[in-house]
């Protein structure tokens, strides 16, 4: 149907490359152009400023259901003005006893205007359709679950 395109690029640039000294920082470039500077978590001993792949999948998971649920409100004419979410992806062991993101919580706060308001039932329904069409979700294993804040 369509494809993605992302390419990552890192170089020691002369440091030592030992497990406590290689650099961690390295390059993100995404298919439309856009560069950024990435690194590991800190827990890895990389640059608690720059995004790390870890976050990279929570935002990833956010972004996509964001924009499910955008479309699908659109569709439904729905009029939604604002939409945060303060995501939280959980790193621990998996079933196979390998360290995963097991778990992401999304926790979007919509703000709606016009007449036609859904209700929260409404809501809860609006985001399960999102969870449900997200490509980011229906592409990996971490359980997912949404709790959409009033």
């Amino acid at each position: 149907m369509s494809e993605h395109k992302a390419s990552v690029g890192w170089s020691r640039d002369g440091k030592p490359f030992t497990y406590e000294t290689y650099p961690r920082i390295h390059r993100w470039q995404f298919g439309g152009g856009v560069e950024l500077n990435g690194s590991s978590a800190p827990e890895y001993l990389g640059d608690p400023s720059l995004p790390n792949p870890e976050e990279a999948l929570v935002m990833a998971l956010s972004s996509c259901h964001m924009l499910s649920f955008l479309a699908i409100a659109a569709r439904k004419r729905l009029t939604v003005d604002s939409y945060e979410d303060q995501a939280v992806g959980h790193m621990e062991k998996n079933e196979a006893g390998r360290i995963a993101i097991t778990r992401c919580e999304l926790r979007p706060r919509v703000t709606f205007s016009g007449a036609n308001q859904p209700s929260r039932d409404e809501l809860v329904k609006l985001h399960d359709q999102a969870h449900h069409v997200c490509f980011i979700a229906n592409s990996v294993k971490t359980e997912v679950t949404v709790h959409p804040l009033d």
